[in-house]
């Protein structure tokens, strides 16, 4: 191995290595369930901000979205980035607080499905048990996601197989997920985000400065043609017209469904921090998504004469890592890479563990099982996800892109008009809101397979409104209103904030 080769084997060792000490420190501080899976609700406001946006990015803001831009141009991943903008301001304006608040009021829940059994008295728990089926497929995918961002990183860095990578990906993000649970996920969500956006950022300047400025960038750009840069433009082969368009801001109506995401407003210490934690989320996504745009696009002429065929198109920001920076200043940014992806497979397999433990073990399975029982089925639950997600993810041709997208329609088409309902409308009931989540979450599975006419547009679009409307019209239709349901809303709209 050259000095080259060991001054990034340095940078990732010593990153890795802190972030399961980070995990191990936290190790002590879970003395209950609701610590493991939610903090005990004492997360501050830049800790709650930073670990949202690194845990929904994942490896696909800086491997998928760029590898996107650079192979199609500006259109597709604009669009996609702005419909993922507007939703994560939308996701803390109207929901952050409501969910916390509610949360807390209706028997202290402390995850998505648990919220929707107390929400809707559902005694039998049928609601419960559904949403924690449809957690698991799609926070698998996921989670597969993240395991190829992993094993590309590996594989392209240190020229590994792709299997031994894979595994050794795996290894990290289990390590730490299982020794300190939310706390631990959170602090180094922090530190991840803080990474991603310090490495993004950076080799976006540092690009265009390479090329002369923004000007001579552009024209450099020239040569791809006038569409590539601009998102409002068609070139004579363009095919994205406006049902892609469509498609791409529909990404942002996953918001209002992604289980990692809302568990971080539930995990706040007071709603009075959520105005905070939204600005300090706000200026990390607009300036990340630009600066993932700015490296996927502009990497087509910087990496010339090199040119990335489809398969490699996902490793943009790692060629241009690895052509700019010095070997342990790229070895640490190259672990931005990897915090991207453990960011999000961490949330994502304790969401799914504790989905699994609280609502199913301990509501169906063994309805007295104490917390360290609970915790205990919990960390086999995190194992078993993770070996599923592995089968998924043994594919080296696997887009990072196309699962994180499959798995985003699946939980906002599943649970985002549900949330959206339980939060601002009194008349919905259980029997609406187990049609809907049922309906949406089929739409998904169903439709994501088809192709051509109608079923070119993005799955989480009919998806979504075939859970609204399902739900609105059962919940019309339904002569058995709980009051006990009604007088709990209407008790919780009283609330003070």
């Amino acid at each position: 191995m050259d000095t080259h080769s060991i001054s990034i084997v340095l940078a990732f060792v010593c990153y890795l290595a802190g972030m399961v000490y980070v995990g191990w420190r936290y190790m002590k501080r879970n003395e209950s369930v609701s610590d493991f899976f939610l903090g005990g609700r004492k997360i501050g406001p830049w800790m709650t901000a930073l670990s949202a946006e690194a845990s929904d990015m994942s490896g696909w803001l800086l491997m998928g979205l760029p590898g996107v831009a650079y192979l199609t141009g500006m259109k597709e991943a604009f669009w996609t980035a702005l419909g993922l903008i507007v939703g994560t301001y939308l996701n803390w304006l109207i929901v952050a607080k409501p969910l916390r608040k509610y949360t807390i009021h209706t028997g202290d829940a402390i995850t998505i499905p648990e919220f929707f059994t107390n929400r809707f008295k559902d005694s039998s728990r049928i609601i419960s048990l559904v949403s924690v089926i449809f957690i698991l497929i799609f926070f698998t995918i996921y989670t597969a996601s993240g395991f190829v961002a992993c094993a590309k990183l590996f594989t392209s860095v240190f020229d590994m197989p792709y299997l031994i990578a894979l595994l050794l990906g795996i290894a990290i993000i289990l390590a730490y997920t299982l020794l300190g649970g939310y706390l631990a996920v959170c602090a180094t969500d922090f530190i991840q985000g803080s990474l991603m956006f310090v490495a993004l950022v950076l080799t976006g300047i540092v690009m265009i400065v390479s090329l002369g400025g923004p000007a001579d960038a552009a024209a450099a750009m020239s040569s791809f043609g006038e569409q590539f840069l601009n998102p409002f433009v068609s070139g004579p082969e363009d095919s994205f017209g406006t049902m892609d368009i469509v498609s791409a801001l529909a990404w942002g109506l996953g918001y209002f469904g992604m289980p990692h995401i809302l568990v971080r407003f539930m995990s706040l210490r007071s709603n009075s921090e959520v105005k905070i934690s939204r600005r300090i989320a706000m200026v990390w996504v607009i300036i990340a998504f630009a600066a993932a745009l700015i490296v996927g696009a502009f990497g087509k002429a910087f990496l010339l004469p090199m040119v990335l065929d489809a398969g490699a198109a996902d490793t943009v920001f790692i060629q241009s890592i690895m052509k700019i920076y010095p070997a342990f200043i790229a070895g640490l940014f190259l672990c931005a890479i990897l915090a991207a992806a453990m960011s999000s497979a961490d949330s994502q397999l304790l969401v799914a563990a504790s989905a699994f433990s609280r609502d199913i073990f301990q509501g169906f399975l063994k309805r007295g099982a104490d917390e360290k029982e609970t915790l205990r089925t919990s960390r086999w639950t995190v194992f078993a996800v993770a070996l599923v997600a592995f089968f998924i993810a043994l594919d080296p041709e696997s887009s990072i892109f196309g699962l994180v997208s499959y798995a985003w329609a699946g939980f906002g088409a599943t649970f985002g008009p549900l949330v959206l309902l339980s939060l601002f409308w009194r008349g919905i009931t259980r029997n609406g809101a187990l049609a809907g989540l049922v309906c949406g979450g089929v739409t998904v599975l169903i439709w994501k397979p088809l192709s051509g006419g109608i079923f070119e547009i993005y799955e989480i679009l009919p998806g979504f409104l075939m859970c609204l409307i399902v739900a609105v019209i059962v919940s019309l239709c339904d002569k058995h209103k709980n009051e006990e349901m009604l007088a709990e809303f209407d008790a919780y709209k009283a609330l003070a904030d």
